[in-house]
């Protein structure tokens, strides 16, 4: 019981900002016994910090409570299709420090090696008190990468090293903390839920646009995994393309189409790999990406919303903000012009986390088993 009020507190604090006691015990119920002695514990863990103390009128002045920024510190590695990122995150999810790694596809024994290698320098970033803080690691990763051969141009046999290869048993034996498993969208849909400001709807639908775009889930608050943890994969719905045959989503609106648009008009898409800020990319043949991408991904929405009442749609990716907010409105001016009789369209809106929402959402995996509440965000925790 008392975990379970910590973790109400946390996420309370986390929601809305700084509480004082009263607030808490207005808001949850607990009295204020209850809730001076949780309050208390969590300050002495370090996890709370007093704030000034607030005069009313009358009584005794209330003082606020917020997350310490070093009460837990998580790792989050993304592993993606072209480069791989670790982070070190602290408890209101900024990132302190972060390597990367850029190459022509993801093997096993190149990630865990990768680790291996930027771990002690991460960590020696920290001051002693700090590193027993780090709380655990979490992993954002496409599913099934033995499927994704063509795509990347690499060698099926290994690839095929994947299938069976434990990852998660590596990394845990490696680091000596707790490490979770999570499809890659999915986690980034996570930071979203965990880190993402301004207001969160109860129920949307969230795109990510990596080499290939994905998708999570949240359904009253809470991520949604579905029985496998890849809920929500929307790379495969079936979108009308430009000559009205239809097509995966993935095959019009993913990186890895756009890079295959400027390599087929001369132009480098290295760049696209290697960081989000700046796309060198000609207007022709980012115009052109926009409309089919943007088109495939209102036909996609107006397909979630038949099945799911849906608040809102939140698109992020890893691209320059202003490509971000481009895509946002270009679909949600598609997605008017769809026949809506029937449905109650969701607001389509932009994610907030940004290009690093992956590696984020790895490192909030952790956060959320540990300190929030009701919090189902890991496919698999050793």
């Amino acid at each position: 019981m008392r975990d379970h009020n910590e973790r109400l507190v946390l996420s309370l604090v986390r929601q809305q900002g700084a509480l004082a006691k009263s607030d808490i015990a207005r808001i949850t119920g607990l009295s204020a016994q209850t809730v001076s002695v949780i309050m208390r514990a969590l300050e002495q863990d370090g996890l709370l910090l007093r704030g000034e103390p607030v005069r009313g009128r009358i009584g005794q002045p209330s003082v606020p409570m917020h997350l310490n920024p070093e009460g837990a510190l998580f790792l989050g590695l993304k592993i993606g299709r072209r480069s791989t990122d670790l982070v070190l995150v602290d408890f209101l999810g900024q990132v302190r420090d972060t390597r990367r790694r850029t190459y022509r596809y993801p093997t096993p024994a190149g990630i865990v090696a990768f680790v291996a290698d930027a771990l002690p320098d991460l960590m020696a970033s920290l001051a002693p008190a700090l590193r027993a803080r780090v709380s655990g690691m979490g992993v954002a990763m496409p599913f099934q990468l033995w499927s994704w051969v063509q795509a990347l141009g690499a060698p099926q046999s290994e690839m095929d090293a994947w299938r069976d290869h434990d990852i998660q048993a590596d990394l845990a034996a490696l680091t000596d903390i707790p490490v979770y498993v999570q499809n890659d969208a999915t986690s980034a849909c996570g930071a979203e839920l965990v880190f993402g400001t301004g207001e969160k709807p109860r129920d949307f639908l969230y795109f990510y646009f990596g080499t290939f775009i994905g998708g999570g889930l949240v359904l009253n608050g809470q991520l949604f995994l579905g029985r496998t943890g890849n809920a929500a994969g929307v790379g495969p719905i079936p979108v009308p393309g430009p000559d009205g045959r239809m097509r995966r989503l993935f095959d019009a609106a993913s990186l890895a189409v756009l890079a295959d648009r400027m390599q087929a008009a001369g132009e480098s898409a290295d760049h696209l790999w290697e960081q989000p800020v700046y796309w060198q990319v000609s207007a022709p043949v980012l115009d052109a990406w926009l409309d089919e991408a943007c088109e495939g991904l209102a036909s996609a929405i107006l397909s979630a919303a038949t099945l799911l009442e849906l608040e809102a749609v939140l698109i992020d990716g890893w691209m320059p903000a202003a490509i971000r907010a481009e895509i946002t409105s270009r679909t949600a001016a598609a997605l008017a012009r769809l026949d809506l009789s029937g449905i109650t369209p969701p607001a389509v809106r932009e994610g907030t986390v940004g290009a690093q929402a992956r590696s984020l959402g790895a490192a909030a995996i952790p956060l959320s088993q540990r300190y929030l509440l009701d919090q189902n965000a890991a496919q698999r925790g050793a």
